[in-house]
């Protein structure tokens, strides 16, 4: 089975929550972590109780430093003193320096069965950290690795669905169901495209909190033919609209971009700006002019339609 990337555009607000959880439960000062990014690189991404930003955005190598050993060896590692540990080496030092970061625990994010991120909780005091704050951040992880876990279903159960569609489509047409569609070997790649889908939905979300309404217009032109660009992936590209005439309001393209990366409506809701009520609506709508009955089934017509990547 291809490997899919878990790491769509809301995974920084759930390490986000998870982190703030973790601090809470372990009575730690400093917590921050990361998943894996659409390039398989893993770099810390989000911080809570830091007072710089000297460990935002560092890429994290297997083997080197803390989290890096723990991305090799998948399990929790901590140390009373980070300077100073023979447990380690010592690439970043200069980072967790600037932050004074003394004593330090790290937790790997598994989804079937590889690491996917790391957590990590810190003090100011070269102290051993006790049992409270390595059983929050092992329980932290495991509440992100069931986030995950759903938003993979999600994406599987997506592709799924496109290719029992594509099935039933060639059956219409007369046609034998043929071998399953084997894509190119760029296409093969979950990073490309996840980091497309990815691209366009941040396009997407961003245009509508631009004040100049001309350039806004044109960012949402870009993401158009972004969208029509991708979704067909080499093969003979359909119109905006659709074969059947169908065409979907920004809005209604919004949501379903953000319902495509596995979001809820409440998340969609607070990634656009929008009342969850409204995200509802807005799905409704475009799932009856799609001639969708479920959410999935209205992101695979949308993507067949050229509107969605």
């Amino acid at each position: 089975m291809r490997e899919v990337a878990v790491t769509g555009s809301d995974g920084a607000v759930d390490v986000r929550s998870t982190l703030q959880r973790m601090r809470r439960r372990g009575g730690l000062p400093v917590a921050f972590g990361g998943l894996f990014s659409g390039s398989r690189q893993f770099r810390i991404s989000e911080l809570t109780g830091t007072t710089t930003n000297s460990l935002r955005g560092l890429a994290i190598t297997p083997g080197n430093g803390l989290g890096g050993k723990v991305l090799t060896m998948s399990r929790p590692i901590s140390v009373a003193d980070y300077p100073t540990s023979r447990a380690i080496s010592h690439e970043y030092d200069a980072a967790v320096g600037a932050e004074r970061l003394r004593s330090m625990l790290a937790v790997p994010v598994v989804v079937r069965g590889r690491v996917r991120g790391v957590l990590y909780g810190a003090l100011r005091q070269p102290l051993v950290l006790g049992d409270r704050a390595l059983t929050s951040a092992m329980e932290s992880a495991r509440e992100l690795e069931r986030v995950l876990e759903s938003e993979l279903a999600q994406e599987l159960a997506v592709r799924e669905e496109a290719q029992r569609l594509l099935t039933e489509a060639r059956q219409r047409r007369g046609q034998p169901p043929g071998p399953r569609w084997e894509p190119s070997a760029e296409e093969t790649d979950p990073a490309v495209w996840e980091e497309v889908r990815e691209a366009h939905g941040d396009l997407r979300a961003l245009a509508h909190r631009v004040p100049d309404r001309k350039l806004r217009e044109e960012i949402l032109t870009v993401c158009s033919r972004l969208a029509r660009a991708s979704s067909g992936r080499g093969r003979q590209r359909e119109h905006r609209s659709g074969r059947n005439g169908v065409e979907l309001s920004p809005r209604e393209v919004d949501v379903l971009a953000c319902v495509a990366s596995g979001a809820t409506n409440s998340t969609a809701a607070e990634r656009l700006g929008l009342r969850p009520e409204t995200v509802k609506s807005y799905l409704r709508s475009s799932m009856r002019k799609l001639g969708a009955h479920t959410r999935l089934h209205a992101v695979v017509e949308a993507r067949r339609a050229g509107l969605l990547p």
